[in-house]
């Protein structure tokens, strides 16, 4: 993608696919509560003539590779580059809807949330590796119509009411974006342990209970989700009363520059726990690795077996007589 490519897409559809929608219309400006930081008015515009954002809040702005160097901590054009062309297949044309009732989500329509029961989607995070019972705890079931086609996903809440979309052929997410936090109950924790995704963090809690089912540890301390790196700025106020926090973000560049910026912040009280899992994409990928090594292992082993069974029995050596 040439910076010429990235300034053809329209801010709005760039911010759509990104989970972000706007709160009013007025003329020719999208007024969107910021994604660049925490705030309960929208004072974030987006001019759709010019395809120009501004931030009122920071007193910056400018065209979309402006809007990715605040999102993801980087003036590094080519690495912006490759961020917005990641999100090239999610880019649709957006469309809005601002009655009484601001819905913020007029391409998903018939919205039920519920237990997650299907086979379909159980199936596919058993192919993550992650434990099904803990995914029911954590996760919903939500069905709706997108682009007026029936679909059925894995759905993560975040704070502001939103979910983190998931299937085995589909990616998106419910409005309004933002992180996910998980406080523990009883005595406030000292320890935080911060996830890019909602499946690496399904992926910690299955790995402790592999690990040790009779005591997982699971509730020694809270957990954040970012459900995507340009959440980072929401997630470092939330960060602050924490003594100790474990960095699991992801072996990439965005999550290795988003560690670098929690690290300016917060110094000797970010750990780096990517050692974890050092060659690996992810947690997860490290999880489905580990899996099927194992698998791998076990069939070595039964295969071994049959043949010690299915070997005839060695001839005893006579004296020579």
């Amino acid at each position: 993608m040439t910076i010429q490519d990235a300034k053809q897409i329209k801010l709005a559809d760039y911010l759509q696919s990104l989970g972000y929608t706007p709160i009013k219309q007025q003329g020719r400006s999208l007024w969107y509560k910021s994604p660049l930081r925490n705030e309960t008015d929208a004072s974030f515009k987006v001019n759709t003539e010019l395809n120009q954002w501004y931030d009122f809040g920071i007193g910056k702005g400018g065209n979309i590779i402006a809007l990715a160097a605040e999102l993801y901590h980087s003036e590094n054009v080519a690495y912006l580059l490759e961020r917005i062309a990641e999100r090239t297949p999610y880019i649709r044309p957006a469309s809005f809807s601002f009655g009484e009732q601001k819905a913020h989500n007029s391409s998903f329509q018939g919205v039920q949330v519920g237990e997650l029961s299907s086979l379909a989607l159980i199936d596919y995070l058993r192919g993550r590796g992650i434990n099904i019972e803990l995914a029911k705890r954590e996760c919903k079931e939500l069905r709706f119509e997108h682009n007026g086609k029936p679909y059925f996903a894995i759905g993560f809440p975040n704070i502001s009411g939103g979910y983190e979309l998931r299937n085995r052929y589909f990616k998106g997410c419910l409005a309004p974006k933002d992180i996910t936090h998980i406080r523990q109950q009883g005595e406030q924790r000292d320890v935080c342990y911060l996830f890019e995704g909602f499946m690496d963090y399904l992926s910690f809690l299955t790995i402790r209970v592999n690990n040790n089912p009779e005591e997982p540890r699971t509730e020694e301390q809270d957990y954040m989700v970012l459900n995507s790196v340009t959440n980072l700025s929401k997630a470092e106020q939330l960060l602050h009363p924490y003594t100790r926090i474990g960095s699991f973000l992801d072996n990439d560049q965005a999550g290795q520059r988003a560690y670098e910026n929690l690290k300016k912040m917060f110094g000797n009280r970010l750990q780096d726990m990517s050692h974890h899992y050092a060659g690996h994409k992810d947690l997860n990928d490290y999880l489905c690795h580990r899996n099927q090594a194992k698998q791998a292992e076990k069939k070595s082993q039964v295969q071994s077996a049959r043949r010690m069974h299915n070997q005839p029995p060695k001839k005893k050596k006579g004296l020579g007589l």
